[in-house]
């Protein structure tokens, strides 16, 4: 299923918008101060105007309440210091998480960007481009819950991931009226059948990341003791009769590397968890399926820092991509994908958010502990970064190559490298070749 939110989150939404904020209060005016949402606006005026810009050496980027909770809760009772230390109003965030906190020194910040692919990419090119922060030094650290697919993990895993996949960007014909031939109901643009690449381009396709500092960023959540619950064991344990094809969900939970895929849709069931498993492998050019957890905002978030970083305000290098896993995107045997997607509690909610502090607390604890001696200059990628068009320089290995000739997108000019192609891709529209 697309998701972990299923379960716990969708049989009561509403109790998760009341409480989008640290507390009831901060929604109502605040006299002492005449600003809206409980928030000095002096305060905040005075710390920009008086000492410059906030400049956090670590951005934790939470989708929806109960993710940003665990780091308020856990955070104040350690050596990091309170999270909601500092409340800083950002014009165009989410009107249900208008601002970004940051503990007192303003080294670790946290911002909420919205559920869904549209929220998180309008919350995030806000936070990004606001002149209230320096992110130039910045890691950012996606956390949020996710479905995970059993042939890899198991609830309350946590997954470090490259590559982030938007995998519903295709064409979808209802399985009912799909050609006899076919193996799903999806299939790329520009294609005429399943598992050809789409020669159809619009960008967003594929965000990779760079696999060395997602490599770091694992060795320091292998420092957690993640945590468990018999419900949640009980759930998983019913994939440990498929003949070992589900081993890994029946599994306990553990840090993994594998990769992220993006869609509004929450889906449940073998078969579109297979036909993305495709999806994800073929965009990649991968050899292996990699595919292990699925998320709305994934490459939304990333899309955003990326058209930030050409603009030198993020360095794309310093995203890190983690997910734990909620719930399961197919059933086990005997459970119906309707049952296990509606009406069955598979018990991973809980110890998955506890994860995403749990792993993500040791993380921003490695990153600051060694800041001076490696973090702070960066940890350079040997992989290429960025999006399916060489936006940022380099040459894709996946896809159809740079569209600006592995130069990347050229702020100081009209980047003429590559326009030939979108102007053809444009002049043949979505159904045709693109510029392949």
């Amino acid at each position: 299923m697309l998701l972990g939110r299923i379960g716990t989150m969708l049989l009561s939404v509403a109790p998760f918008i009341l409480l989008a904020t640290p507390s009831m209060a901060a929604v109502t005016l605040n006299t002492a101060t005449g600003s809206p949402n409980g928030i000095d606006t002096r305060e905040v005026a005075e710390h920009r105007h008086g000492y410059g810009k906030w400049s956090p050496k670590v951005v934790i980027v939470s989708m929806f309440y109960p993710e940003a909770e665990v780091w308020y809760d856990n955070m104040k009772n350690g050596s990091l210091g309170d999270l909601l230390a500092n409340n800083i109003s950002v014009p165009g965030l989410s009107p249900l998480y208008p601002h970004v906190h940051c503990n007192g020194n303003g080294e670790i910040c946290q911002l909420t960007v919205g559920e869904s692919e549209i929220n998180a990419a309008a919350s995030m090119m806000a936070f990004v481009l606001s002149e209230l922060f320096d992110l130039t030094k910045a890691y950012f650290l996606l956390a949020g819950i996710a479905g995970i697919n059993p042939k890899l993990g198991t609830l309350g895993s946590i997954a470090l991931s490259r590559f982030t996949v938007q995998v519903a960007l295709q064409y979808e014909i209802d399985a009912r009226e799909m050609p006899g031939n076919f193996s799903t109901g999806y299939f790329s643009y520009g294609t005429y059948a399943p598992d050809q690449y789409p020669s159809v381009i619009y960008g967003t396709e594929v965000m990779e990341l760079n696999e060395n500092l997602r490599d770091a960023a694992a060795d320091l959540a292998q420092r957690a003791k993640l945590a468990d619950s018999a419900g949640a064991a009980d759930y998983r344990a019913k994939y440990g009769t498929d003949n070992g094809l589900y081993a890994a969900g029946a599994d306990e939970p553990q840090v993994i590397k594998c990769d992220s895929a993006t869609s509004d849709v929450y889906f449940s069931g073998a078969m579109l968890s297979e036909t993305f498993e495709n999806t994800t492998q073929l965009w990649t050019n991968q050899t292996t399926m990699t595919y292990c957890m699925t998320a709305q905002e994934d490459s939304s978030v990333l899309h955003a820092m990326m058209r930030a970083a050409v603009w030198g305000r993020v360095d794309f290098s310093r995203a890190i991509l983690m997910r734990s896993g909620s719930d399961f995107d197919r059933p086990p045997p005997s459970i119906s994908a309707f049952e296990h997607l509606r009406l069955i509690d598979e018990n991973g909610f809980d110890i998955a958010v506890q994860n995403l502090y749990l792993a993500g607390v040791e993380i921003v604890k490695g990153i600051l502990i060694e800041w001076d001696s490696v973090y702070q200059k960066g940890i350079r990628p040997s992989n290429y970064i960025g999006d399916i068009i060489g936006t940022l320089g380099g040459e894709p290995d996946f896809g159809s190559g740079s569209l600006f000739g592995g130069l990347g997108f050229s702020r100081s000019s009209s980047a003429d490298v590559g326009l030939a192609k979108r102007k053809l891709a444009g002049r043949k529209g979505r159904n045709a070749g693109g510029w392949k």
